[in-house]
């Protein structure tokens, strides 16, 4: 499956290609909506996505074009809008033929998990995740703390997301960060779940506005109590 995505940005390139490629995507980039345009017959997409932000106005003249050979059950076409993507424009875009518009900061994994819904609607994807991720609201008993190694400051902030394979974190303060690289190792971490304290070794997957960490161990029978937890999060969301 060919996914061609139109892109000023490197960095959504990134953050895309880190979410798509396990779906079983082969990701297609051009920078440049005319070249894009050019090869659209060559490349035979499955899906696109393009942002709005780095192509304000050449963003509809795609999407007509592609439209006039390729339907939105056959080619689904996801928008990435910035701040200034008005009302207006939002309906222009359904108009047009667009199956869904994202907020294009793509650091929530709310914004992640809703362009991969978009496309798995009409492109039939590989799912390999390996575990349910659960989104935490501010009423769930889920807390997290590190240390960071190099300046021994405990950084506090807020879960987002939980699996049984890790967790992302919106840190408080950005500046309290310096010195974290990614595939780096979180010695010292603090995870609350319900009544229980955990006590994770962590690694760096992302690091952006919100810090993705993957689980590497847990003391003695710490990641049971977890998978506990867990599936009785599970059963709660089953009965909301």
């Amino acid at each position: 499956m060919k996914l061609l995505l139109v892109l000023g940005s490197d960095d959504n390139y990134d953050i895309i290609s880190k979410s798509l490629k396990p779906l079983g995507f082969e990701l297609i980039h051009y920078s440049h909506i005319l070249k894009a345009m050019d090869n659209i017959d060559e490349i035979n997409p499955s899906a696109i996505v393009i942002s709005a932000r780095d192509f304000p106005r050449h963003w509809k003249v795609l999407v007509q074009f592609v439209r006039t050979e390729r339907t939105v059950d056959t080619c689904p076409i996801v928008i990435l809008k910035g701040t200034n993507f008005s009302p207006e424009e939002m309906s222009k875009a359904f108009y047009l033929g667009v199956n869904g518009v994202v907020d294009d900061a793509l650091e929530r994994p709310e914004e992640l998990d809703e362009l991969q819904s978009i496309l798995s609607r009409y492109v039939p994807v590989n799912e390999k995740r390996k575990h349910h991720r659960f989104f935490i609201e501010p009423w769930n008993r889920v807390g997290f703390l590190m240390v960071n190694a190099s300046s021994k400051s405990i950084i506090s902030g807020t879960v987002k997301t939980v699996s049984c394979g890790g967790l992302s974190f919106l840190p408080d303060e950005t500046m309290s960060m310096e010195g974290i690289v990614v595939q780096g190792e979180l010695q010292e971490c603090s995870l609350r779940t319900g009544d229980a304290i955990l006590s994770p070794v962590c690694r760096v997957i992302h690091l952006g506005r919100i810090l993705s960490l993957e689980f590497i161990s847990f003391p003695k029978s710490e990641q049971d109590m977890l998978v506990q937890y867990l599936d009785e999060f599970s059963l709660l969301e089953t009965k909301i």
